[in-house]
């Protein structure tokens, strides 16, 4: 087996979300894949498989450190960058056919970015009452500049709170911990004239309790801009920051084209390529 290590959605150099994708993972139990991507220690780790779908070109299983993943962004984009440098060939040029838990979710050359296509929003809508109180209470959100509270699943099920600005959003002190299983984010437009329009942050809980921010997250990014093209916050595309609270410099670019299908890009780097692991 092969380890390579990824960043994803970055700026610049060492910028984005880190993402280790273990090669030829066959052979690995589901109680090892999951040790393993908590002793690496970052949000996500990918396994690569052999396609159990004639239309995939590869199968990947997703953990994070609580569990396994049906879908996630900037894993499925780092697992198409490791594949394809890894001498993967996509059975139709220019398209990648990535299966997963939820099913198949296609990817594609952006420019210099690679891009995948949203899946459907598992659940939508707003969120009632208690739930809307409990996501205020745990990103530490001030009240006052809550313009909207949604779900936006599709996968982990995002929490989502509509601020009214970024620097609200940047504002925001979360708690220290949050039950198991929780995933909430802020939302909020940033002035003009700047590198992004929107500004995001993301909040996961840990296999202990401690509520942690994710650097740059393509599954929430993805779920906000559906959000964002159906209630006409946005037209046709736009750039969303991430991860300027924790140290990193996301950026992620969001378009919807005239079917209405809604595409999430970023930057894919290699920092360490194949190296082996002793498993």
């Amino acid at each position: 087996m092969k380890v390579d290590l990824v960043d994803v959605f970055g700026s610049g150099p060492l910028s984005g979300n880190p993402l280790a994708v273990v090669h030829h993972a066959a052979e690995l139990d589901d109680a090892t894949m999951l040790r393993l991507t908590q002793w690496i220690g970052f949000s996500e780790t990918t396994l690569l498989l052999p396609p159990t779908d004639p239309a995939a070109d590869y199968r990947v299983r997703i953990f994070y450190p609580a569990g396994e993943l049906p879908f996630a962004g900037h894993p499925t984009l780092g697992t198409a960058h490791a594949w394809l440098a890894a001498g993967g060939k996509p059975k139709v040029a220019g398209r990648i056919v990535q299966e997963c838990g939820i099913g198949l979710v296609e990817v594609r050359q952006d420019g210099d970015r690679l891009a995948f296509r949203a899946p459907p929003l598992i659940r939508s809508g707003p969120l009632d009452a208690e739930d809307r109180a409990a996501v205020v209470k745990m990103t530490g959100a001030d009240e006052s500049t809550v313009v909207a509270a949604v779900h936006a699943s599709n996968g982990p099920g995002w929490k989502l709170l509509h601020l009214a600005s970024a620097e609200a959003v940047l504002a925001a002190e979360p708690v220290a911990r949050a039950p198991i299983g929780t995933d909430v984010a802020l939302l909020g437009p940033c002035a003009p004239g700047g590198p992004a329009q929107f500004e995001i942050r993301a909040f996961f809980a840990d296999p202990t309790g401690r509520l942690c921010e994710d650097p740059v997250t393509g599954s929430l990014n993805a779920a906000v801009a559906q959000y964002l093209f159906a209630t006409g916050l946005a037209d046709g595309r736009y750039v969303a920051a991430q991860g300027r609270r924790v140290g990193a410099d996301g950026l992620v670019y969001c378009s919807q084209e005239a079917d209405g299908s809604v595409w999430v890009a970023g930057r894919v780097e290699t920092v360490s390529w194949q190296g082996t692991l002793l498993l």
